[in-house]
C-alpha cells in the first residue's frame, strides 16, 4: 500500500512571488511564448537537471547504480499513484497513453457482440485500439457530437446490455471542453460497463480521484501537462479491474521473483506493473518523477490544484483579447467544463499561416480541428496572450 496521503496545500497563484517561482522553472519563457502545452510542454529545470545527473551517473558509474535508479523509480510510482488517490500496486509505466490504452483493449476478456461506446470526436488514440477489435466481434459506437460539447444523454442511450467499456478523454484535444468524469462512471455503472479515461489533457492540471470518481482504466503520457519528457507515462488498472485483463508484453519484471531469472515459473505480480515487461525507461522515469514532484510540490493533488484555476483563467483571458482583437473563439466556454485548451480562427486566414506568423512572433501554438489552437500553462502570463491578440489585429486589420 502507498504511504496515506499528505495534506494538500495549494500554491496561492494570486502571490506574485508563488507565481512568478514556479514560471522560472521553465527557461523556454526567455525565447517564446509557449502556448503548445497540450503537443509537448517544455521541461522545467529541476527535470533537465534530473536528466543531466542520470547521464553522469550512467556515463561514470555504469550499473553500478542500478538499484538506486531501481529505488528511485518505486518513488516515481507512489508520487503519480498519490497524485490521482490510488495505491501504487495500481500503477504501472508505459511509454505513453496509447500503449496504455492498448493493453487494455488488447487484453481485456471481449466476447463476439460486444461493444465499446465513445465519442466520436475523441483522439485518434483513443479510437484505433478499439477499432481494432472488430474483426473479434467488438463494435466500436462512436457518439456524435455537436459544438464540441460531448451529449452524456447520448452517450447513455448508445450504451445497451452488451456495452462492456465506456472510453472517453476526460478534456477533448480539440474542443478543450473538460467533462465530469463522475458523470461518465455513473453511466458506466448503470450499464455494467467499465470506463476507461484518455487523462492526457487533464492530468497534472486539474484535481482526479480515481477511486471516489470509479474510473477503473487511466493512461497519460508526461510530456504534456505534467510537464515531463515523452517516453514516460502513466497507466491505471483499479485492482479489482485487473484480472479481467489478459497479461500482455509478459517477461521477467512481470512475475513475483523476478530477479530471480533462474526460477522459471509464471507467476505474475498481482500489481498493474506486470505490464512493465522488460527493462525500464530509466531516464524518462527519472525525469518524470522530477516533475511530478515539482507540480506535487505546488499542491496538485486528488483533490485540490492550483493550475485548474489558473489555466481557466488564463483561456477566459485569452477569449476576451482574442475576441476583441477579431478572432472567432470556437472552442465551447461552458463553466464547470473549460480547460487549459482554446480553439479559435482569424476569419479568412488559414490556421498555417497564422501559426507561421506566430513563430516568427516568439510565439508557439498549434493548428488543431476546426482552427488554431493554444494551451496555455500556469506559468504563462498575460503579456503573452497580449502579444497574440497583437498578431491577431496584424490580419484584421
Amino acid at each position: 500500500m502507498n504511504r496515506s496521503l499528505p495534506s494538500e496545500c495549494s500554491t496561492d497563484f494570486s502571490s506574485p512571488k508563488a507565481w512568478q517561482s514556479f514560471r522560472e522553472q521553465f527557461p523556454v519563457r526567455e525565447k517564446w511564448a509557449y502556448f503548445d502545452n497540450a503537443a509537448v510542454a517544455p521541461l522545467p529545470q529541476v527535470t533537465a537537471e534530473a536528466v543531466r545527473n542520470w547521464l553522469q551517473q550512467a556515463s561514470c558509474e555504469g550499473d553500478t547504480v542500478w538499484l538506486d535508479w531501481s529505488r528511485r523509480t518505486n518513488e516515481v510510482r507512489q508520487t503519480a499513484a498519490e497524485m490521482i488517490g490510488a495505491d501504487t500496486s495500481e500503477v504501472a509505466f508505459v511509454a505513453n497513453t496509447t500503449a496504455g490504452i492498448g493493453l487494455v483493449a488488447e487484453g481485456f476478456t471481449w466476447q463476439d457482440g460486444d461493444n465499446v461506446v465513445t465519442f466520436e470526436n475523441e483522439f485518434p488514440s483513443n479510437l484505433y485500439p478499439w477499432m481494432n477489435l472488430s474483426d473479434r466481434g467488438v463494435e466500436t459506437r462512436r457518439v456524435p457530437v455537436e459544438n464540441g460539447i460531448p451529449d452524456l444523454d447520448r452517450l447513455d442511450e448508445a450504451c445497451d446490455e452488451r456495452t462492456r467499456m465506456i472510453t472517453v478523454s476526460w478534456v477533448g484535444y480539440a474542443s478543450g471542453y473538460r467533462l465530469d468524469v463522475n458523470q461518465v462512471s455513473a453511466i458506466a455503472r448503470k450499464h455494467g460497463a467499465l470506463f476507461f479515461l484518455d487523462a492526457i489533457q487533464g492530468l497534472g492540471v486539474f484535481p482526479l480521484d480515481v477511486h471516489e470518481a470509479g474510473v477503473d482504466f487511466l493512461a497519460a503520457d508526461g510530456h504534456k501537462w505534467m510537464v515531463a519528457p515523452e517516453g514516460a507515462g502513466l497507466l491505471y488498472v483499479a485492482q479489482p479491474a485487473l484480472a479481467q485483463l489478459r497479461p500482455l508484453g509478459v517477461g521477467w519484471n512481470s512475475v513475483k521473483q523476478r530477479s530471480d531469472y533462474k526460477n522459471v515459473a509464471l507467476n505474475l505480480r498481482d500489481e498493474a506493473s506486470r505490464y512493465e515487461g522488460g527493462s525500464p525507461n530509466m531516464m524518462s522515469l527519472h525525469a518524470l518523477g522530477a516533475s511530478l514532484d515539482l507540480i506535487r510540490g505546488q499542491g496538485v493533488g486528488p483533490h485540490k490544484s492550483p493550475f485548474g484555476e489558473r489555466v481557466v483563467h488564463l483561456t477566459d483571458v485569452a477569449s476576451e483579447l482574442l475576441a476583441d482583437a477579431g478572432a472567432r473563439i470556437v472552442s465551447p466556454r461552458v463553466e464547470g467544463h473549460k480547460a487549459g485548451i482554446l480553439v479559435f480562427d482569424v476569419p479568412n486566414v488559414e490556421p498555417a499561416t497564422f501559426r507561421n506568423r506566430c513563430m516568427e512572433s516568439g510565439i508557439v501554438l498549434s493548428c488543431r480541428g476546426a482552427g488554431i489552437r493554444i494551451s496555455p500553462h500556469a506559468y504563462n502570463d498575460e503579456d503573452e496572450l497580449t502579444r497574440l491578440a497583437d498578431v491577431v489585429r496584424e490580419f484584421v486589420a
